[in-house]
């Protein structure tokens, strides 16, 4: 039999990794629109449904991922990138032609329109990262989701240093940045992430490299919370915010360390990917002649009731030969549509969608809650939510990858606790107590970072990496009909009947959002029902994965 291909690059994972977290940092341009939507309301004249539908717009393009989602299973990611630096150039450009009124009178519906398509650049940009990355570390999903949506978490912090610091404030300066900024920078980055050759097995250095990088990582969002505060309290020079921002891109530089590093220090050549058929028999080739008890044996225990010639028609797929048409179980390649009828699937997408569309609500409208009651400066809520929604992202990865390789505890249990932890921010919001309002924005920031960060390797677990990019995106659609639904329909809907009632467009008070919160609660209280019922059932599929301690790429054993 014909040895296997490989198609992947020479040069060693980390490259990709460094250069995906400025394109993570990038891709999180949708978390810019409470930076900018107070300026769309004055100069434009809308009124906060129309603010709120806008935000909608914000959403649906950040989280319809279908078409990137299958791109990468078809095209190089550059090509997907590069398709993600177009919309984010023509979207933005549009926003920016609005707002600076370099056009006057532009439809409302061409403006909904250019936000959904600038923020639909997030999924082009994060879903080669995601699948290029975890593809590249099979063995440690859980701490890559981890770092990469930490930084994307961080990316509002990011925008928000950039926006105060230097482009004072300005949401026409900060609409162009992202028109032109953001289209250089991933032009720039798109050559280095590409798919590489991962380790065989577990690696000691791999662990010190990660650790290294959350390190950074958590090292940054100190300093971006540290520089906020300070900016937002006393006044600061040109100069000093220019060495500040310089500081800023130094920190962000530093996941490059450890590919200098590997360069400068070269360890030796790695194996074949973990999971190539090379890696399941060695160097040893399958003879045909084998017996079907020895077969079994580097190719899997079989399901019972199957006789010799599931043996022969699996010797066959192993050589090309056909196609297995059994149906897969947990833990192995699910196809999209096979993925779509099981209870698995559903379970997660809801218990997700509560979680997040609740979230997204809280985010899109940050800014005229913290007017309702009684903030004057909004930006340090947007910088609050976005360090702990760092937080829970990294934190969430670390911390489901040490118990699920110790404990062998599923990934969804951590989505019960933060679903748990929603219902305790949405009341506090409610009762709108003195000091309650930052406890429970970063309460709520570290809840959403775990729900998402959770969702990510929990996908890649149970339905395989064959087709996570389109399983993955498929879950992130809960976010724009959560923000339909609970932003638009809901929160916007009782913002504005307040308003009326008080006799103006904006609305001060509790009241504003306190029966928007009530009800949020008690959404989340429906996903904790559901990511239990989830965690009960997917508990045998992570005791089998784990196994031993680390991570097992799935045989054809009976763990459906």
């Amino acid at each position: 039999m014909p040895k296997i291909a490989l198609k992947a690059g020479s040069r060693p994972p980390w490259v990709g990794l460094a250069a995906a977290v400025w394109v993570q940092i990038a891709s999180g341009n949708s978390y810019t629109f409470p930076l900018y939507s107070a300026t769309l309301k004055s100069v434009l004249g809308y009124n906060q449904q129309q603010v709120t539908l806008l935000g909608v717009a914000n959403d649906i393009g950040e989280s319809v991922g279908i078409l990137p989602g299958i791109a990468c299973n078809k095209f190089p990611p550059w090509a997907v990138l590069l398709v993600g630096t177009v919309l984010c150039f023509l979207g933005y450009g549009v926003l920016w032609i609005a707002v600076s009124q370099t056009v006057q009178n532009l439809p409302y519906w061409l403006l909904w329109l250019a936000l959904c398509i600038g923020s639909n650049s997030c999924a082009w940009f994060g879903t080669p990262l995601l699948v290029t990355n975890m593809r590249n570390f099979p063995l440690s999903r859980g701490t890559v989701a981890g770092i990469l949506k930490g930084y994307i978490g961080l990316s509002a912090a990011v925008y928000t240093v950039i926006c105060s610091l230097l482009l004072n404030d300005s949401a026409a300066k900060l609409l162009l940045f992202l028109a032109l900024g953001i289209p250089v920078l991933c032009l720039a980055m798109m050559y280095f992430i590409r798919a590489c050759t991962p380790a065989s097995g577990e690696d000691s250095s791999e662990h010190v490299h990660f650790i290294f990088t959350q390190a950074a990582s958590v090292f940054l969002a100190i300093y971006l919370l540290s520089i906020t505060v300070i900016s937002t309290t006393v006044s600061l020079s040109g100069t000093v915010s220019y060495i500040l921002v310089a500081i800023m891109v130094i920190l962000l530089m530093s996941p490059l360390a450890i590919p200098v590093k590997m360069t400068l220090n070269p360890s030796k050549k790695l194996g074949p990917p973990v999971g190539s058929l090379e890696n399941l028999v060695g160097s040893t080739q399958i003879d045909p002649l084998l017996t079907p008890s020895s077969s079994a044996s580097y190719l899997g225990s079989f399901h019972e009731g199957e006789d010799s010639s599931d043996v022969e028609t699996l010797l066959a797929v192993g050589e090309g030969a056909v196609k297995k048409r059994r149906r897969p179980h947990r833990g192995e390649d699910f196809k999209f549509r096979e993925a779509l009828i099981k209870a698995d699937f559903w379970l997660l997408w809801f218990s997700y969608f509560f979680a997040a569309g609740s979230g997204v609500t809280v985010l899109n409208n940050l800014a005229q809650i913290g007017v309702a009651l009684g903030v004057d400066n909004t930006t340090m809520l947007l910088s609050l939510f976005s360090f702990f929604n760092f937080v829970g992202r990294l934190g969430s990865g670390v911390i489901s990858e040490h118990f699920v390789r110790s404990r062998k505890i599923p990934r969804t249990f951590w989505m019960i606790c933060a679903h748990i932890l929603m219902i305790v921010s949405f009341l506090l919001y409610a009762s709108s107590l003195n000091g309650s309002l930052y406890i429970s924005t970063a309460l709520l920031g570290i809840c959403y970072g775990v729900q998402y960060s959770t969702m990510v390797p929990t996908v890649s677990e149970i339905f395989g990496l064959k087709h996570f990019g389109i399983i993955y995106n498929s879950m992130g659609l809960g976010n724009p009909l959560g923000a339909i639904l609970f932003s638009s329909l809901l929160a916007g809907y009782v913002y504005d009947a307040e308003a009326a009632i008080q006799g103006g467009s904006t609305c001060l008070g509790p009241n504003c959002f306190r029966l928007t919160f009530l009800v949020l609660a008690g959404i989340c209280g429906l996903g904790t029902i559901l990511s239990i019922i989830l965690t009960i059932r997917v508990r045998p599929v992570y005791q089998l994965l784990y196994a031993g301690g680390s991570f097992r790429l799935p045989q054809s054993s009976n763990h459906s």
